[in-house]
């Protein structure tokens, strides 16, 4: 854990040079939103500028519920990079008004925004993400997922109309899955932080505590291991997080709509459900830096996406 108690830090990194506290002018640091519809790499890219894995993943849209924040921290410049869901038009439910209110209130308070758009297309839901971006904010466009064209010029057409919806400070073709042109972005961003000092430790690679991202990361595996309708219906909570010497042992809930989900969950003598279980272990023990014991309950909690107390106990 880093400075702040529970949080995920870096182990093989010292404060880095350049990093004068005693001369904090000569330092650039801020909130750096990342925003765009559903499914157009935002997590990849996150956990790609902050060289770890610290925001989950999948190909299925939705895969983000929360603000997020990694921490990139390098000689004179702090990048405090927030992670936020897709900004969601087609289904509605308390669960969904609450993500695309996250968006909105992320964007309310940083100094940078970075807009993720898919470069094969542009739909009118990026348009409506456009339409959000306060006036006055520096933005940068990531034009994503460029690796995935077999006709580059085909970006062109893009670009020209990305570049109309908005006063854009740069827009840069990348690829986050492959690393192509994220440094590129990452220099245009660092361009636009505001002159401060660092808001965190150097050590520091996120604001969120380890019983948060225990219960992400076992979601991770329910949105990558089932099929499209299951993973939307469920929900990950922590009910008790021990950290006993070099073991963390950990004990969550997974929730789920109705009686035939959970038995979808478990699978046949509980298979499918060992099997989530033990890819998130892997993957926490490979975050923690230290061995792992989960164990893992699928319960019955009828409408809780629309149930205000349970979003609240959720963390949503």
């Amino acid at each position: 854990t880093g400075r702040r108690r529970g949080r995920v830090a870096r182990r093989d990194r010292e404060r880095p040079a350049g990093m004068s506290e005693a001369n904090p002018a000569m330092h650039r640091c801020g909130h750096v939103a990342i925003v765009g519809r559903p499914s157009v790499g935002k997590s990849t890219l996150v956990n790609r500028l902050v060289g770890q894995k610290l925001t989950i993943t999948s190909s299925k849209p939705q895969t983000t519920r929360y603000r997020i924040v990694g921490i990139l921290t390098e000689p004179g410049r702090q990048f405090v990079f927030v992670d936020t869901p897709g900004f969601q038009t087609l289904h509605r439910s308390r669960l969904n008004e609450r993500m695309n209110r996250t968006v909105i209130d992320s964007l309310a308070g940083v100094d940078v925004a970075v807009l993720v758009v898919d470069g094969g297309r542009l739909t009118q839901v990026d348009r409506n993400v456009a339409a959000l971006l306060p006036v006055g904010l520096p933005v940068v466009v990531a034009v994503n997922k460029v690796d995935t064209l077999a006709d580059k010029k085909a970006l062109l057409p893009v670009m020209a109309e990305i570049a109309s919806l908005h006063e854009f400070a740069a827009i840069v073709p990348v690829s986050a899955e492959k690393g192509t042109q994220v440094n590129a972005l990452k220099e245009e961003v660092g361009k636009l932080l505001p002159e401060a000092p660092p808001m965190y430790g150097a050590d520091e690679l996120t604001d969120r505590d380890e019983r948060f991202l225990a219960a992400e990361f076992i979601r991770e595996k329910i949105f990558r291991l089932l099929g499209a309708e299951v993973p939307y219906a469920t929900a990950v909570g922590i009910d008790r997080f021990e950290h006993d010497g070099p073991v963390r042992r950990i004990f969550a809930s997974v929730y789920v709509d109705r009686a035939s989900q959970r038995a979808i969950l478990l699978g046949a003598g509980g298979e499918r459900m060992k099997s989530i279980g033990a890819a998130a272990r892997r993957d926490l023990e490979t975050l923690f830096g230290g061995r792992v014991y989960l164990e893992v309950w699928v319960r019955v909690k009828k409408g809780w996406a629309d149930d205000e107390a349970a979003l609240r106990r959720l963390g949503l």
